[in-house]
């Protein structure tokens, strides 16, 4: 099995990792919530329901990011992950708002003391959102799948709202045990912090996706051996230029190399193949692009 299906089966998998265990999440808290009159758990619950989307999106994403190059497409489909990504970033930034407009409205409505059943659900979400987050870290980071990877911190968004869910719910229990009716607005405070880190997440995700759908190209120290491998072609004198850009999990180099100017066209072809050749070699170098310039020393 090739490199790429077994990139896109476990990255496939990880996503649907990610729907199923939300939609379990989601009906956990969600029933829960009603049978334990916690308005922060039922929160909590619409924001797990919302990741089934993110992670419905990254399915998308990797699974057109697969396709092979076309007619329309002629350097593949791999931005279709920047893409996902974005979306993703978007949601984060949606599920942060929500958060902050639920934690103001609090403070306007009655309040109910929830049971200590809550508690026990919102800690179940935080340990398995965790293992999730750190589950499709690790697989987007050894695939380099920017989408995954941005979903994973979708996940860590959670653990972080499923925390002020935890303090809130435990304040609000405390507040009534105690007869101290402030400690129940420990909810809404704790809510707005975690709205706040999450936006300022999705704000850094969303840069960096937009940043690599914009044909980014990777730094020079990052091409190095790239770029000694092209140079070690016999009949390549000099590298004019050298781009290697990100679509995605893979990458696409344009590349001008100078051959001697006396050789016929077919030989100078030769080399180009060559070229391209070895640095199909590379890991994540799906195509390379070389064109032929006519070797002049420097005076």
């Amino acid at each position: 099995m090739e490199e790429a299906d077994i990139r896109y089966r476990k990255v496939r998998f990880a996503a649907w990792v990610g729907i199923i265990g939300n939609i379990i999440l989601a009906i956990i808290k969600a029933v829960i919530g009603f049978m334990a009159n916690s308005r922060a758990l039922i929160a909590d619950a619409a924001h797990s329901a919302s990741d089934v989307v993110g992670s419905v999106v990254v399915l998308i994403g990797v699974r057109a990011a697969k396709l092979p190059p076309d007619e329309d497409h002629p350097y593949g489909h791999g931005k279709a992950e920047s893409v996902a990504a974005i979306i993703v970033a978007v949601l984060l930034f949606i599920v942060s708002f929500e958060i902050a407009l639920s934690a103001i409205k609090s403070f306007f409505e009655p309040v109910v003391v929830p049971k200590m059943i809550a508690i026990y659900a919102v800690l179940f979400s935080i340990v398995t959102k965790e293992i999730m987050f750190r589950y499709k870290y690790q697989l987007g980071k050894k695939y380099k799948s920017e989408a995954l990877m941005t979903d994973a911190w979708h996940h860590r968004s959670d653990v972080f709202s499923s925390l002020a869910a935890l303090i809130g719910i435990g304040a609000a229990i405390l507040g009534g045990m105690l007869n101290i009716s402030w400690l129940v607005y420990g909810d809404a405070i704790a809510s707005a912090f975690v709205a706040i880190l999450i936006g300022k997440m999705a704000y850094s995700l969303g840069k960096q996706s937009i940043h690599n759908a914009l044909d980014h190209v990777l730094h020079e120290e990052d091409t190095i051996e790239m770029k000694k491998a092209a140079a070690e072609v016999p009949g390549v004198l000099n590298i004019d230029e050298f781009y290697a850009r990100e679509h995605g999990h893979y990458v696409i180099i344009d590349i001008k190399i100078g051959v001697n100017p006396n050789i016929t066209v077919e030989e100078g072809h030769t080399i180009g193949k060559n070229v391209k050749l070895r640095l199909l070699e590379e890991k994540h170098v799906q195509d390379v692009l070389v064109h032929i310039n006519p070797y002049r020393e420097k005076e």
